[in-house]
């Protein structure tokens, strides 16, 4: 898997989220992929991932910006790292943060097989 690979499909994924388009964006995902987020149980699988970013768009998200920090590739096996952000109406932020994506190569296709986020934000005092 190249940067360009990845870069395509991470433009996807962001199309995907911005359309709403959540059926379209779990066949990025391998079928028994896990997310994990913070302060979350591990979200198992393509129903449980697209209940967790159908939450996300519910509270307002319309637009996911995500820039790859580097990517270390492992035969069918990829690992990419990088920075996300979350932006609501009128392009404000409204979450930044790190993430970390285990790739997998699967029928000749790279989805997403572990996809975790950790916030930047600092907690509310």
């Amino acid at each position: 898997m190249s940067a360009s690979e990845i870069a395509a499909v991470n433009k996807k994924f962001c199309a995907y989220v911005a359309n709403g388009d959540l059926d379209q964006l779990m066949t990025l995902y391998t079928e028994d992929a896990r997310f994990i987020a913070p302060n979350a149980d591990f979200f198992q699988g393509r129903d449980e991932i697209k209940g967790f970013f159908q939450a996300v768009l519910d509270m307002g998200i319309k637009e996911v910006g995500l820039s790859t920090n580097e990517v270390d590739l492992q035969g069918d096996t990829a690992i990419e790292v990088g920075t996300y952000e979350l932006l609501v109406d009128g392009g404000a932020q409204a979450d930044h943060g790190k993430f970390m994506v285990v790739w997998k190569k699967t029928s000749g296709e790279w989805q997403l097989h572990r996809d975790m986020i950790n916030t930047s934000t600092p907690a509310p005092e």
